[in-house]
C-alpha cells in the first residue's frame, strides 16, 4: 500500500518553505549604495593639491566628488594665506544653500565666524567656478549677526551645515585644511581619480601666460 500525505500537510510544508525563503531574503543587505566600491585617496594626492595651491596661489580645490547612493560626497583641499582682520571687507561671507561642509585643520590656524543670520545677502553668480564644481548655489553677505567665533588649530574639526554663513576674519600666517562636502541633492558633478590626476597636471586658466 502507498501512503499519501494529506493535502493540508502538503500546503503547510510549502508554506513553511516559502516563509523560510522570504525570511532569508529579508536578511540580505539592502544598502543605500548598491554594490558600491570604496574610494581611496592617497595622502600624496592630497599633498599634491596643497603644493599646487602654493605654486599658483589657489585657495579651494576639489579633489574628488563621489556618488554614494542617496548623497554625494566631495573632498577638497584648501590653503589660505595670511589674513588681517578688516571690518570694511564686503561680501566676504560665504553661504551654500544645499551643500554642507566639514573642515579638518591640517596645518596653521585661523579665526572663523559662523552663523545663519546673514547681513545683506547677495546671490552668487551661477557661472562661478566654485558654484558649478564645488559647493553649489548660495549667497555672499557683508556680515553675520551674532556669529559663533571659533579659533581653529591643527587637528580641529568644524561642521558647517548648508545655509550657515562662514567667514575667516584672521589668519596669522596660513591655514591648510581638508574639506568634506555633503551634497544630498547632487548639485555638483562627480570627479574621479582620472579627472583628479588630469586636474593636478593642468595649469589653472587664470594663470596661463602669467610671468
Amino acid at each position: 500500500m502507498h501512503s499519501r500525505k494529506p493535502f493540508g500537510r502538503l500546503l503547510l510544508g510549502a508554506g513553511i518553505t516559502l516563509f523560510t525563503l522570504m525570511a532569508q531574503q529579508g536578511d540580505q543587505p539592502r544598502p543605500t549604495c548598491n554594490h558600491c566600491q570604496a574610494t581611496y585617496i592617497p595622502v600624496s594626492e592630497l599633498n599634491a593639491y596643497t603644493a599646487k595651491a602654493i605654486q599658483y596661489q589657489l585657495i579651494d580645490q576639489q579633489v574628488r566628488s563621489v556618488d554614494i547612493g542617496k548623497v554625494q560626497v566631495g573632498i577638497g583641499m584648501v590653503t589660505r594665506g595670511k589674513l588681517v582682520a578688516d571690518p570694511r571687507r564686503k561680501s566676504a561671507v560665504a553661504e551654500h544653500e544645499q551643500v554642507s561642509e566639514v573642515y579638518h585643520v591640517i596645518d596653521g590656524e585661523a579665526t572663523l565666524l559662523t552663523g545663519p543670520d546673514l547681513v545683506n545677502p547677495m546671490k552668487r553668480p551661477a557661472d562661478e567656478r566654485t558654484v558649478r564644481l564645488q559647493n553649489g548655489p548660495g549667497y555672499n553677505a557683508d556680515a553675520i549677526r551674532q556669529p559663533m567665533v571659533t579659533h581653529l588649530k591643527p587637528g580641529d574639526m568644524i561642521i558647517i551645515p548648508a545655509g550657515t554663513g562662514h567667514l575667516f576674519t584672521e589668519i596669522p600666517d596660513h591655514i591648510t585644511y581638508m574639506m568634506v562636502r555633503i551634497d544630498p541633492d547632487k548639485v555638483v558633478p562627480t570627479k574621479n581619480q582620472a579627472e583628479s590626476e588630469a586636474d593636478l597636471k593642468a595649469v589653472p586658466p587664470e594663470r596661463k601666460g602669467a610671468r
